[in-house]
């Protein structure tokens, strides 16, 4: 999520949706060799939240002019109600019933896969460190230096002569990585 700051699902999914279907407009009248992945539309459009989040993404669509193409549903978790544009009661879908059982399986997989995400973004951010934008100091040079050093934190405090010892760093690259961590400013990983 770009343009949301702190914890809006709505705003967070309208942004998302208008991404999406956006990519989608851009892409589905391209020629063939050209459309990426987005070239085609969904053919449902399953929410997961009740009537708020259902409201959301049929705003999308009609701000889009993709209202009358695509379909769209909501699945609301705590009783399992299914919604539809226009009607103010969930559409009766009978508990048990594999018709539930395929839209909880369609939501739970979405939620596996966002789960998925955030978990593979947190460990990028998670492995940025206060070695990161050192020049000359690459991702190997990096892992080197953080194995025979015996981690960041003995990286950090090394004196620059530890630093200059080593023969596979170039000096003007030690000094640098010595500067900027020995500055009155410590870096912060970001």
């Amino acid at each position: 999520i770009r343009g949301v700051d702190g914890n809006d699902d709505f705003a967070a999914m309208e942004e998302v949706l208008t991404r999406r279907l956006s990519n989608y407009l851009a892409d589905r009248d391209k020629p063939s060799s050209e459309k990426g992945r987005f070239a085609y539309p969904p053919q449902l459009l399953l929410v997961d939240g009740g009537k708020g989040q259902l409201g959301v993404a049929v705003k999308v669509l009609e701000d889009l002019g993709l209202s009358d193409q695509i379909p769209v549903a909501s699945l609301a978790k705590r009783f399992e109600e299914v919604y539809l544009p226009g009607r103010s009661d969930p559409v009766e879908v009978r508990r048990g019933s594999e018709a539930l059982f395929l839209l909880q399986r369609i939501r739970d997989e979405s939620h596996r896969f966002a789960i998925t995400y955030h978990r593979e973004l947190r460990g990028k951010r998670m492995t940025r460190s206060v070695l990161d934008g050192i020049p000359g100091l690459g991702e190997k040079r990096k892992q080197r230096l953080i194995k025979e050093l015996g981690g960041v934190r003995a990286v950090q405090t090394a004196e620059l002569s530890t630093l200059e010892a080593l023969p596979w760093l170039p000096d003007a690259v030690a000094r640098a990585l010595h500067d900027t961590l020995h500055s009155p400013v410590p870096p912060s990983a970001p």
